[in-house]
Parts: structure tokens; sequence; C-alpha cells
């Protein structure tokens, strides 16, 4: 059995997948929090993949087990993750990982593919932290733990800038002084390429056509959110720049900004940069405009009548629309459009009016099939329409294990 453990850590947290991937799926998840907080917590669920005979299909539910503890560090959480696979299942023994695969955030300029964890390699994540210090020193915390765990099999670091390395200088660079451009690494890296990634291959794979000869643009819309133009299946421009704040509006960051805003809140409001930075990733978007960061909660307060609720949905789709734009200006047109995410997946009003207007280009939604709450990839543009617009569910925990098995098998 070929089986990886995908493994995504956060600050006080880290989820993981064990998966199967003689038939890419899933025996087990978990999620471990409160790392480092007093009384933490850790769920552990069996798939009913791995309560199925080999192969078979599953006849039985999920099934989770909780339990509270004292975690203090992230060590501590893997032997919480290890006790629960010993106790519940699957066994690790008949299921061992022939590899672990973790998140990293950013790569940098350095890392472009799935890379095997050396020192070396640590030393460089760490490093990478000026460019992203609330995810890599996270992220190499659950490398570091997962080791101890794992010693005796291949670590592999799937980076979620490494997409966006195919991106052109004059898509990357900023226009601000080259020299100290370069002594402080400030260009455009990307975000959520992971995602873009699988979800632009499942397209191509359902369309029928070779993923060298299509244009796409994915739109992966959850509390983060960014979109990328994809030609050939290589990123050539995306939303997301230096960090994950660039961009399209989001559950709470504001995403594009004109930077005179930081000095005149500096200079008029007294706010420091440690304000600043609180104020565009943590009080600005959805929940800046409206109250809240979901966008189940904007639908319901637009439906009765809320009047920021309405301006937040409108401010939300003028971005989206304005990117969609530029991205059919980027591409010279495109073959197929996709959503994915928490919003991109579920929100029928979103992808309604973020393509309502781009019957120029060839855009035809389908409202009874943009309507319809179904599981898996499904098409949304009418027949008629030039252009594929579909809903593509994205898998960034099996992307993971796909890049990790192709760097170690």
């Amino acid at each position: 059995m070929s089986v990886v453990l995908v493994v995504n850590s956060g600050s006080s947290s880290f989820k993981y997948q064990l998966l199967d991937m003689r038939h890419e799926r899933v025996l087990a998840s978990g999620l471990v929090e409160r790392i480092g907080e007093g009384t933490g917590i850790a769920r552990h669920t069996v798939e009913a993949a791995a309560l199925a005979p080999d192969g078979a299909a599953p006849a039985v539910t999920d099934a989770t087990y909780t339990v509270e503890r004292d975690i203090p560090d992230h060590t501590a959480g893997f032997a919480v993750m290890l006790d629960a696979f010993a106790a519940h299942g699957p066994s690790l023994e008949d299921h061992a990982p022939v590899a672990v695969g973790h998140r990293v955030v950013h790569g940098g300029a350095r890392f472009f593919e799935p890379t095997v964890v050396t020192p070396l390699v640590e030393i460089n994540i760490d490093e990478l932290s000026v460019l992203a210090p609330l995810h890599n020193p996270a992220n190499l915390a659950g490398i570091v733990a997962a080791k101890k765990a794992f010693p005796n099999v291949p670590h592999v670091a799937v980076f979620d800038t490494a997409f966006h390395q195919s991106l052109a200088p004059e898509a990357y660079t900023y226009a601000i002084d080259r020299e100290v451009a370069e002594a402080h690494r400030i260009r455009r890296y990307g975000f959520h390429g992971t995602s873009h990634k699988f979800v632009s291959e499942a397209a191509a794979q359902f369309v029928g056509r070779p993923l060298g000869e299509l244009k796409q643009i994915v739109f992966h819309l959850g509390n983060g959110a960014s979109v990328t133009a994809i030609e050939g299946g290589r990123s050539v421009d995306t939303s997301m720049g230096l960090t994950p704040l660039e961009g399209l509006v989001m559950g709470t960051r504001s995403g594009d900004l004109d930077p005179a805003v930081l000095f005149q809140l500096a200079r008029r409001a007294d706010m420091s940069i440690a304000d600043l930075d609180t104020l565009l990733n943590k009080r600005s978007g959805l929940k800046g405009l409206a109250g809240v960061s979901d966008m189940r909660d904007i639908g319901e307060r637009r439906d009765a009548g809320d009047p920021a609720a309405q301006l937040a949905f409108d401010v939300y789709i003028h971005r989206l629309r304005a990117y969609a734009g530029a991205y059919l200006a980027q591409l010279d047109g495109v073959d197929v459009i996709s959503f994915t995410a928490g919003v991109g997946e579920n929100s029928v009003r979103v992808r309604e009016h973020a393509m309502a207007t781009l019957g120029f280009a060839g855009v035809e939604i389908d409202a009874e099939r943009n309507e319809r709450r179904e599981r898996g990839i499904r098409r949304i543009s009418s027949d008629a329409s030039r252009v594929t617009v579909l809903v593509v569910p994205t898998d960034e925990e099996l992307e993971i294990a796909r890049q990790t098995l192709s760097v170690t098998s």
C-alpha cells in the first residue's frame, strides 16, 4: 500500500490526512489545536474508506474521536496524533506512510518544486520566515515535530508559492527602486499555488483537452482568496503578491489598496505598523465593511436589507470582475474559468454576479446548473457558452500527496 501522511501546521494547530495513494482515498484525518494554550483539543476521524475491505466501496460511516489534554508543543501534538492512530486506527503498522508531505507557505524564489527536507532546506525555510512570519515558523515547527514522529521516511516540503515561479519578470516585478527590491526580496510571489495547480489540471481532465493547450482562469475563493491566469498549465499572473494580502477582497483582508492609505493613517490616525498590519489583515475585507467575514452571513444580511452587507458584496464582486477582465486581456481570451474553495464552490450568487458582465468574452452561465448543489466537479455554463465555466472542488492535501510521491517514489 502506497500511503502518504500530509501535514499542514499552524502556530497553535496542525491538520493531517493519511491517504492511500493507490486509490487516492483518505484513510484518516484529524486536527490538533490549541497547542501551547493550556487544554488542547485533538479530533481524529477514521474515514469509511479505511474501514471498508481493500479497494471496496465504503459501506460504513466515518467515526470521529475527540480528546482534550495538555498539548504544550507540536512534538506533543504529534504524540497525541500517534496515540489516536494506535487507539482508533487505522494501524500505522498496517498502513505505514512511505513519506510525509508538508504544506509550506513561502518558498521565496528558491523553491519551485516539491523538495525533500534536509537540514539545509530547514535553514532556508527558516530564513524565508521574514517573508511569511505568521506561517513559515509554524510550518517548520510541524516539520521538526513530524521528523521526530516519523524519523525513517522522507519528508517533503510542498510550497504554496512554487506554482507561481513560472511568472515572467514583468508579472512579478514591483515598480520600486530596483536595489531596494533586490536587497529585501520584494516581488510578487503568489499563493494558493497547490490549489490552483490541482484545479487547473482537474479542469483540463474534465473538459477532455490537453492541459498544455488551455487558457484558464481559476478563482480560489475562501476566507483567503486569489485568482490566477494559467496558460498551458503554467501560472502567468496571480492576484496575491509579496504576501497573501494583495489582490481580491477577502474575509478579513483588504486586498488591493493605495499604499498612500497607510501613510495617511500613520500621520493622521497615529497608527503604528502593528496597528496597520492588524487593520489590513484582520479588520478589513468583508469583516471591515459589514462586520462579518463569512459570505453566508453576508448573504443573509443582504436578504434582510442590510446596506452594509450589500455594499460589501458589491465591492467583492467588483474586484472579481476587475481581475477577470485583466486576465482575459493577459491571456488574450480564455477557454475555462473555474471556481473553487468554500465561497467559490458554494456561493451561487457570487458565481452568478462575477460572470454576469463577461458575455462579451463568450461566457454564458446556465442558471439551473449554477443553482444545483452537487458534489464533485461540474459545469455551470450553458451549452452555447464559448467559455466553459466550472465548479471544481479543490483538494490541496491530495495534491501535496501526489507531489510528495513524485519526488520520493
